[in-house]
């Protein structure tokens, strides 16, 4: 049995007045609501229709599989401290949420990267796009990715559980890997070492093939005479830029400023929560509403529902 199961933690206060628990409560709650039906809406559209079963969009799958699990991680423990206005939780249901949370931090930029690739390959070599990118190796990716995802994250949060925690205190308004490391009084040096090689891998390699990808991809489309193609090709690259972008900077900023004692820590859990709470909102709109072929669906579907009830 874990030494540690049975003691009970504090998160960061979430200071919020009296007076505002019940509109944070309620804000919160439809928050997450809005976040389950439009990557709900994502996932069933590509599973129903056979059309969209191509490549691009079984990649894309994965994506709201992903922001599901990061908003699940966050949200009803969020708004049920909010509520209760009791800031305590379990080691247990501590260490799974920072489980849950980096699972979805990694796979975050994982997926986009493959995503990135998938777009390479489409644009710069697009008469060898089916034989690379068949289903047979979509599917291999797909495996190969998420096994890379959840083995990096179990060795990280692993290494916490080989020492008993001396403090009950998290300084962080979520559970992370961090601010687990802070509640031991050993030496964690090697948590140290393993969560600096794996901010380097996963927010270096992301990086460097998102770079190469997309110096190819505009080199193409400033050769591409249709205008048509190259107008498409930048702005579907470009919203993927932006997104990838956005949660490379402030989960690097998040996580390098616990290293550094000088750093505000509510601009620091500002940037964690950050990337835990806008990327759900905004992919199934970016990637989903914005993809042509999904829009149509979608807007069918709907059309269709009204159409009965009348």
């Amino acid at each position: 049995m874990d030494p540690n199961s049975t003691y009970m933690l504090t998160l960061e206060s979430l200071s919020i007045a009296p007076s505002g628990v019940y509109p944070a409560f309620i804000f919160g709650t439809l928050t997450y609501c809005f976040i389950v039906f439009c990557n709900m809406t994502v996932l069933a559209t590509i599973a129903l229709d056979r059309k969209l079963h191509k490549p691009m969009f079984i990649l894309l799958f994965n994506m709201p599989i992903n922001d599901l699990i990061g908003a699940t991680a966050l949200f009803p423990q969020l708004v049920v401290s909010i509520l209760t206005q009791n800031r305590s939780i379990s080691y247990p249901a501590c260490f799974i949420q920072a489980l849950l949370i980096h699972l979805y931090g990694v796979g975050s930029l994982t997926i986009l990267t493959v995503m990135a690739y998938d777009r390479y390959i489409a644009i710069c070599c697009p008469l060898r796009y089916n034989y690379i990118m068949s289903q047979k190796n979509v599917i291999k990716i797909i495996i190969v990715m998420w096994l890379l995802v959840i083995t990096l994250t179990v060795v990280l949060l692993s290494l916490v559980t080989r020492f008993k925690i001396c403090r009950t205190r998290i300084v962080d308004l979520n559970c992370n890997n961090p601010s687990l490391v802070k509640l031991i009084c050993d030496d964690t040096r090697i948590n140290n070492y393993y969560g600096i090689f794996l901010t380097a891998f996963v927010q270096g390699i992301p990086l460097i093939v998102v770079i190469f990808t997309y110096i190819h991809i505009l080199l193409t489309c400033v050769m591409n005479k249709s205008s048509d193609a190259k107008s498409k090709a930048i702005q579907t690259c470009g919203t993927h830029l932006v997104v990838f972008l956005f949660l490379e900077f402030n989960s690097c900023f998040g996580l390098m400023a616990y290293r550094f004692e000088k750093v505000s820590p509510s601009l620091r859990s500002a940037f964690g929560l950050s990337v835990i709470i806008f990327p759900p909102i905004l992919n199934p709109l970016i990637y989903g509403l914005k993809t042509k072929e999904i829009r149509q669906n979608v807007l069918r579907f709907f059309n269709q529902k009204v159409s009965s009830v009348q």
